[in-house]
């Protein structure tokens, strides 16, 4: 069997999953790359062509087919090159019961001192264990082999990360990364898919996102009621509670509060989510949705709907909104309303006081209107850009003080037979309909790194106006899901909740 130091990829990204790990080797059809990871892909060969430019005189094994590199490799080393580019090396390990030959190909091997020191080239900007377990075990795992192929312990274990900077990662002696690819041994060995409870969030950007959805669709699987988190999932998956009718025949609330599920590295009590979850298990089997209590919506005649666009902070040396979209609904509408971050080095802070500057004419016009959004993003960015830029005249404050989260309202009030409750999958269940047929935070990332990068003003302009009008229909749909909810009256059976709802779940943006 070969082992590549990619499998560990496999293993760990998007998100940690046995599955498909399974897949892949059981050649199972996968969703090409998404719009956003094939520019993170061209940035990323950039990237790694930027710092090779820095190396000075190297070698260069990249076009060398890998049988032929191997041997290129040692020559190399033996010869002393101050740089060696696309070194490859191979050895030979028993995992999980079978002979395996395990092949890396890291960026680098940068002379140090007499030894050689491997680098890696990564747009992560956050290079720890925690954020990024495949980068470090890919590390390690090119220790190990330089070790096996040369008999000498590498000087260093290094990532030239999206900062620029180069991060050392220490050296296990490659313990863990032989452990990672253990594990992957066995799983393509199993006689059957193993189970890996699907999650909203987790399941993004992966490749057997639709494969996964079906199946557990298929076998209606307790782990898309809303609310059971993913080791409450497997806990429930290990004693054989794998429907929500199963759920709801095996516990009590008392029973379920007090059932142990693992949380981080110990195990926590379900506790005051139990009923919650066993009401949204009821919903899921029925497909009706329950109304608890009468969406908590004031009754003003004109509310904002607002909604940001921005780059990560792996991405950015500090999150980065590009654009902050805002249209008023009501007995008094407007036109969509954008604030676009410039494309210069100071674009970033025009988009904010652009911002603030808008919103000064919405309160002269309006008062002190209500501001809607979905989830904490947009709370979180105001707060951040007033650190960052400062608070013209006191407008984002009052804006703060005025937003609406109005995803905290559906959860206070609506128990819905969904998966999760991102604004996409309520809209859909609302029956919106959007105009565009790709969009979504990701897409919208891409298309703003294409425009940014583009020399071209008209592509930019084109791509820019895509943009728009995803987030316009963003606030359309927000406005949608609003008013569907405003007319929401409560059920009889709202006497059921006992207790204070958990706000544990499945949320989320995008």
């Amino acid at each position: 069997m070969r082992l590549l130091a990619s499998d560990l990829m496999t293993l760990h990204w998007p998100s940690c999953c046995d599955v498909r790990v399974y897949l892949r080797a059981k050649g199972e059809l996968e969703a090409g790359p998404s719009a956003f990871e094939l520019v993170l892909r061209e940035m990323g060969r950039r990237h790694e062509a930027q710092h090779l430019a820095t190396l000075g005189a190297h070698a260069d094994l990249s076009g060398i087919n890998l049988p032929e590199r191997f041997q290129c490799t040692a020559d190399a080393i033996a010869s002393g090159a101050a740089v060696i580019y696309q070194p490859a090396f191979t050895a030979k390990a028993k995992l999980s019961g079978t002979e395996a030959e395990i092949v890396g190909i890291p960026d680098f091997l940068v002379r140090d001192s007499g030894g050689y020191s491997i680098r890696d080239s990564k747009l992560s900007r956050r290079i720890t264990e925690k954020d990024h377990p495949e980068i470090v075990l890919q590390l390690q795992l090119f220790g190990w082999l330089f070790r096996q192929a040369t008999g000498q312990m590498p000087k260093s274990l290094q990532v030239h990360s999206g900062t620029g900077d180069v991060v050392p990662v220490p050296f296990d002696g490659g313990t863990a990364a032989l452990d990672a690819l253990s594990r992957t041994v066995a799983i393509r060995q199993l006689a059957a898919e193993p189970y890996e409870p699907l999650g909203w969030t987790k399941c993004l950007g992966c490749g057997f996102n639709d494969y996964c959805w079906k199946a557990a669709e298929a076998r209606n699987d307790v782990a898309l009621v809303m609310d059971v988190d993913q080791g409450l999932a497997r806990a429930l998956h290990g004693i054989g509670v794998n429907t929500p009718q199963q759920l709801l025949q095996q516990f009590t609330t008392d029973d379920l509060a007090n059932f142990k599920r693992p949380w981080g590295s110990r195990e926590q009590k379900v506790g005051k989510g139990a009923a919650r979850i066993l009401q949204l298990a009821e919903v899921a089997i029925s497909k009706q949705e329950r109304i608890l209590a009468a969406p908590a919506i004031p009754g003003d005649a004109n509310f904002v709907m607002f909604d940001l666009e921005g780059m990560p902070p792996y991405l950015e040396d500090e999150s980065k909104i590009y654009l902050w979209g805002m249209q008023v609904f009501g007995a008094k509408p407007t036109a969509y309303i954008a604030a676009t971050a410039d494309f210069g080095p100071d674009g970033d802070k025009a988009g904010w006081f652009a911002f603030l500057r808008q919103c000064g004419e919405l309160f002269k016009a309006y008062g002190n209107i209500r501001f809607v959004h979905w989830a904490p993003y947009e709370k979180t960015n105001i707060t951040h850009y007033m650190e960052r830029y400062g608070d013209q005249d006191g407008i984002a404050a009052s804006v703060k003080g005025l937003l609406l989260d109005l995803l905290t309202v559906a959860r206070d009030s609506l128990l819905l037979p969904l998966p999760s409750l991102s604004l996409k999958v309520v809209e859909k269940y609302i029956g919106f309909k959007r105009t565009q047929t790709e969009y979504g935070g990701d897409w919208s990332m891409a298309k703003f790194i294409e425009a940014t990068e583009t020399e071209d003003e008209a592509k930019r302009q084109q791509m820019m106006d895509e943009i728009l009008v995803y987030n316009r229909e963003d606030l359309e749909a927000m406005w949608a899901v609003f008013e569907w909810m405003r007319g929401k009256k409560p059920c009889v059976r709202t006497a059921e909740v006992k207790q204070p709802l958990s706000r544990v779940g499945s949320v989320g943006r995008f």
